[in-house]
C-alpha cells in the first residue's frame, strides 16, 4: 500500500441538529477503528486548540484512497481534504532497510 500525508478540516454545517453531530461522530469512530484495523489508517493527530486533523493512511492508489477509503468517512460530506502522497526518504531512521 501507498502511504499519504492528509491533512483533514471539519466543518459542522450551521443549522445541524446536535444529535446528528453525536451521531456522526460516533459513527467516525467506529469506522476509524475499523480503517486502523485494515492498515488504511496508519497514524491520525489532532493540532492543539484546533477541529483538524493530520495523518498518515494507506491505500492502494489515490482513487482508491478518495473512494473507498476517505469517502466512506461517515463525516465526510462536513470534510475538506488536503491529499500528499508520500515516498520513503532515504534518511529515514525508521526504514527497515537503513544501515547505521
Amino acid at each position: 500500500m501507498r502511504e499519504f500525508l492528509v491533512e483533514i478540516t471539519t466543518a459542522i454545517p450551521e443549522g445541524t441538529e446536535p444529535a446528528e453531530v453525536d451521531r456522526r461522530r460516533a459513527a467516525e469512530a467506529v469506522r476509524a477503528k475499523e480503517l486502523a484495523a485494515t492498515g488504511n489508517l496508519f497514524r491520525l493527530w489532532r493540532p492543539v486548540g484546533e477541529l483538524r486533523s493530520i495523518g498518515v493512511w494507506r491505500a492502494a492508489d489515490e482513487d482508491e484512497l478518495h473512494e473507498k477509503v476517505l469517502g466512506a468517512l461517515p463525516l465526510r460530506s462536513w470534510m475538506t481534504l488536503t491529499v500528499t502522497p508520500l515516498e520513503s526518504h532515504p534518511n529515514d531512521p525508521g526504514k527497515a532497510d537503513a544501515t547505521v
